[in-house]
């Protein structure tokens, strides 16, 4: 029987090195240049992390979501999974691991839809972290609903002139190109009139009226960009797969790029849990620890069960995908992991927090990012409540429903069947007595 929770001794070993890696070399990068993951490297930044990038492309640990085709490792999700656990601490860890979002799912796009000229322009260099990113697909009326967009690309010629607006489209401002989804037949279904197209971030008519932030971050200073398309032409070859082809296109991206924030999650809350453990026996308060007070432990046993479940679900949800090779087969526990995660860090993260006290509120500790950073994972690839109606409407295709008056496990029905099947005991029981 094939059953087995531990991994092989030579990636364990690359593991283990990722691990102190990320711990001494990578995360001081989160103190010195913070929220600069996305700016391109220049001057003093290039000259520290060229080199690190560098001892990861050495461990054959660089851009292992790719196949080696596309200059990847072809681990799998499950060890992807196992690595991102590692990256999931550290902000600036998966661009020097070459696995940052939203890049990873942009390259796999351009992979499989590009033409060869878009490859050569941007696949490579966006695999070598030379270059950043948009995928433009939300827009400000329509939230979560793809049938409310109105960006329009126009056939014109031998080229497409796209018009609208598009809302967080994440990093926009220091993109190279932008996948855009615009719709190109509205008298069709939404999933038969819209495609995709590469644009260049140069394309006359990009206009990033805003650049919105997080909470904290100061007003037109954040990377989520508001963009007007304004008649922005691109030539027909910049379409990615065929008309009416969006939402094909774009499964290439989302389940992945689900799937991966899941696996970063289980190491951010664990630095949570991390954090919580270290100081409930470092305080003492009335008299003894906070590790001795029966709420912290409450606490510390809650959290540490919730990140089990997670981290075991995500990891069996890794192997599945590994198995099947189709992301649409294990859509129900990718649309599941999405449910769970923000709900994980959030709990793990509040109760750290508490478990600090003031200090835990404060931009001393990192503890409220993550409560911050949970409210955006519960939006970002699709709100928890969507999500929710996806899982519940895949479950419920395992099911049929019954036609008798009567559930199938009413009890008196499940009586009678009983003595039906063992009539002839209950005969010879009645006849001994």
């Amino acid at each position: 029987m094939a059953w087995d929770f531990e991994t092989d001794a030579e990636y364990q070993a690359k593991l283990d090195w990722a691990d102190t890696f990320v711990r001494e070399e990578v995360e001081p990068l989160d103190h010195i240049w913070e929220h600069q993951q996305f700016v391109p490297l220049d001057g003093a930044r290039r000259k520290a992390i060229d080199p690190l990038k560098d001892q990861v492309r050495k461990q054959g640990l660089w851009a292992t979501h790719l196949g080696p085709e596309l200059g990847g490792q072809g681990y799998g999700a499950l060890r992807l999974a196992l690595l991102n656990e590692i990256l999931g601490r550290s902000s600036w860890a998966p661009i020097v691991f070459g696995c940052q979002a939203p890049d990873t799912g942009n390259a796999e796009i351009i992979a499989h839809y590009g033409t060869e000229a878009q490859k050569e322009r941007y696949l490579q260099p966006l695999l070598n972290g030379e270059l950043f990113s948009t995928y433009s697909m939300t827009e400000p009326q329509a939230g979560a609903d793809p049938a409310q967009f109105t960006t329009r690309a126009v056939k014109d010629g031998d080229h497409w002139v796209i018009d609208g607006w598009k809302y967080f489209s994440s990093n926009a401002r220091t993109a190279s190109f932008l996948i855009v989804m615009a719709v190109t037949n509205p008298d069709v279904s939404v999933y038969k009139g819209m495609s995709m197209f590469l644009v260049p971030a140069d394309t006359p008519g990009i206009d990033i009226v805003r650049n919105v932030g997080l909470y904290g971050e100061a007003m037109n200073d954040g990377t989520h960009a508001l963009i007007h398309y304004d008649g922005v032409r691109v030539p027909e070859e910049a379409m990615l797969g065929g008309e009416g082809q969006a939402f094909a296109v774009a499964q290439a991206r989302l389940g992945g790029g689900r799937i991966h924030h899941a696996m970063r999650t289980i190491g951010l809350a664990q630095k949570a849990l991390d954090m919580m453990c270290e100081r409930a026996l470092s305080r003492e308060t009335s008299g003894s620890r906070l590790a001795e007070k029966q709420f912290v432990q409450g606490y510390i046993a809650d959290s540490y069960a919730q990140l089990a479940q997670f981290r075991l679900f995500v990891l069996h949800t890794a192997w599945k995908i590994d198995k099947y090779n189709d992301y649409k087969k294990v859509r129900k526990d990718i649309a599941t992991a999405k449910v769970i995660m923000p709900t994980v860090l959030h709990d793990i993260a509040w109760r750290a927090m508490q478990v600090h006290g003031a200090l835990g509120v404060t931009n001393e500790l990192p503890l409220f990012q993550m409560i911050h950073g949970a409210a955006v994972m519960g939006l970002a690839d699709g709100p928890t409540e969507v999500h929710k109606t996806t899982v519940a409407k895949q479950v419920l295709r395992d099911y049929k429903p019954n036609d008798d008056l009567w559930p199938t496990e009413w009890i008196p029905k499940k009586q009678e069947a009983a003595k039906a099947k063992f009539a002839e005991y209950l005969e010879l029981e009645v006849g001994n007595s």
